[in-house]
């Protein structure tokens, strides 16, 4: 059995928040997920990712010894924080591991003629990063953009002219392989969709995408059931990605040998997420909707069929007639609701089946993504779905393809899966608050501070390395200081930390002068370096330094 523990004994340092995070819609690296959007729907304001606009670029960077708040480039911000309020206690993490910290790039840095916008001004915020120590950024290499026309025909040139800057700066490179569509969900500005050939071919054989139990097509990615189909004129679609990830390391030779490119996060799904496209804005969903299964394509519903078939049971070949729909609560359905046929013969044996597609799917891409970027780290990611988390079923995250009711980790087959690869985690949500959640969706049964708890924990127990990023945007020292004590959990005895975080993302807020002074803030604290005005907790003992690899110090 799981036991489901509080988050308050968890995270006991801590405290209840003053107000509730601030969400803006922007949108999400890897293409937004729909969940981001619709928190963005629901909370107001939108923010352009655009790093032309509002905030013009017009001077050259500060010195380190300036102040952050001198720098012309810093825009004035609009929301002050009250100079009289009481701020909570918070952790020294002075002497603390150094953990790198990276900053997403605009999604439209690089246009669909594969060429390189605003380089200019591109480089001036990235001189403001440098000044404060960032230590690299993270830009998405878009299968859409690059063999955007032809099949084996890669266009790199955008992306070459973007990676000298960078390395000119001094800055390390988190790449990303995005083989899924960006965009086309609530609040998106920027779409590139898959490559046009692609879209062709779904054209007269559309169950090469993700169906849901109504037949809707989500063209956002490819199914997971032609991984070994020879249907992307004569190439599987593992062989697909195999060749563009083994054209981008001969393009780029030069920036593995010296270093800049410092990892490899693999796509493996909507939003770049090893995860089924459930909840899309697209086809409806609106948070927190349990999402639907989307198993019903011809090659998936073959592979389903097969299964059945060998569990001697071929009257099992089907979805769930019981689940619901995308709006849908657990316990307005027979599926998930609390004794409901998630947990009986057949459902153990679909959500089993549906799960492992998942982990199956993740392997064959992450070994070949081994072979093309051998000696390099790679990553995956893995989404935060924590809507429905303190219910018996988990409904969101079963239909999302994570087996985790409240009786089974869901997580440990994954993470067993990325060992076995040497391949690290990287998980969202860490900035959220189970509190927050509470107080605008109480209906959700939400629990963001737990699902963290339980996924670093499955990955930390098989020993591989986890990175995290924001699900959302952030500005505020409570996020800021949410992020903190996910990196550097307190008190633990093995000392362990996350391998990195990426901030999502460099946009005009960012650059607000108070919002980036609370960024610097927090990049210092992230590297293990004091600040001066930290509202101490009493009696608390410095942590032992340790070096930038997280080894502590003798």
């Amino acid at each position: 059995m799981k036991m489901v523990v509080s988050s308050v004994r968890i995270f006991n340092s801590l405290k209840p928040p003053s107000a509730s995070l601030t969400a803006y819609s922007t949108v999400h690296s890897r293409s937004p997920s729909s969940l981001d959007c619709n928190f963005c729907r629901l909370k107001g304001g939108f923010v352009s990712s655009s790093i032309s606009g509002s905030c013009q670029l017009r001077a050259i960077v500060r010195d380190k010894g300036k102040r952050t708040e001198d720098h012309p480039l810093v825009g004035d911000s609009t929301d002050k924080v009250d100079e009289n309020q009481v701020m909570e206690p918070e952790r020294d993490f002075a002497g603390t591991s150094y953990v790198p910290v990276y900053v997403m790039l605009p999604l439209d840095v690089i246009d669909m003629k594969c060429e390189l916008v605003d380089p200019e001004g591109l480089l001036d915020q990235l001189r403001i990063l440098r000044s404060v120590n960032v230590d690299g950024v993270m830009v998405d290499c878009w299968w859409g953009i690059v063999e955007a026309h032809t099949s084996q025909l890669y266009n790199w040139s955008g992306y070459k002219r973007l990676f000298q800057i960078v390395r000119d700066l001094g800055l390390k490179l988190q790449v990303v392989m995005s083989f899924h569509e960006c965009g086309g969900n609530v609040g998106d500005n920027v779409h590139i969709p898959l490559p046009q050939w692609i879209r062709e071919i779904g054209e007269s054989n559309p169950d090469i995408y993700f169906t849901d139990r109504e037949g809707k097509r989500n063209p956002e990615c490819l199914t997971w059931g032609i991984d070994k189909e020879r249907v992307l004129k004569g190439r599987t679609a593992v062989e697909v990605y195999f060749d563009y990830m083994r054209s981008f390391r001969v393009e780029f030779d030069e920036f593995f040998v010296d270093g800049v490119i410092s990892e490899i996060e693999v796509g493996l799904g909507p939003c770049g997420e090893l995860r089924y496209p459930s909840y899309p804005a697209k086809h409806g969903w609106r948070y927190p909707g349990i999402g639907e299964f989307q198993c019903y394509d011809k090659y998936l519903m073959k592979s389903l069929s097969k299964a059945a078939e060998i569990r001697g049971h071929s009257f099992w070949a089907r979805g769930p007639d019981n689940a619901g729909s995308y709006n849908s609560t657990p316990h307005e359905t027979g599926f998930f609701r609390d004794g409901g046929d998630y947990d009986s013969y057949y459902g153990r044996f679909f959500l089993n089946w549906y799960s492992q597609v998942l982990v199956d799917h993740g392997d064959r891409v992450l070994a070949l993504a081994n072979l093309a970027f051998e000696g390099t780290c790679i990553a995956a990611k893995l989404s935060g779905i924590h809507w429905w988390y303190k219910t018996a079923s988990h409904a969101a995250e079963l239909t999302a393809g994570f087996y985790n009711p409240s009786n089974r980790d869901g997580y440990a087959p994954i993470a067993s899966m990325l060992k076995k690869h040497g391949v690290a985690l990287n998980f969202t949500c860490v900035e959220l608050r189970t509190l927050d959640q509470h107080e605008d969706f109480p209906e959700a049964l939400a629990d963001p501070e737990g699902l963290v708890w339980q996924v670093l924990n499955a990955a930390w127990d098989v020993s591989i390395l986890v990175a995290s990023e924001n699900a959302l945007p952030c500005y505020d020292r409570e996020g800021y200081n949410k992020i903190l004590e996910n990196a550097k959990p307190r008190n633990d005895p093995d000392g362990r930390h996350l391998s990195a975080f990426t901030y999502l993302r460099l946009n005009p807020v960012l650059m607000e002068t108070h919002n980036f002074a609370e960024f610097e803030r927090f990049v210092t604290r992230m590297h293990g370096e004091a600040v001066p005005d930290l509202q101490s907790f009493p009696n608390e003992k410095p942590a032992k330094p340790e070096g930038k690899d997280g080894q502590v110090d003798a």
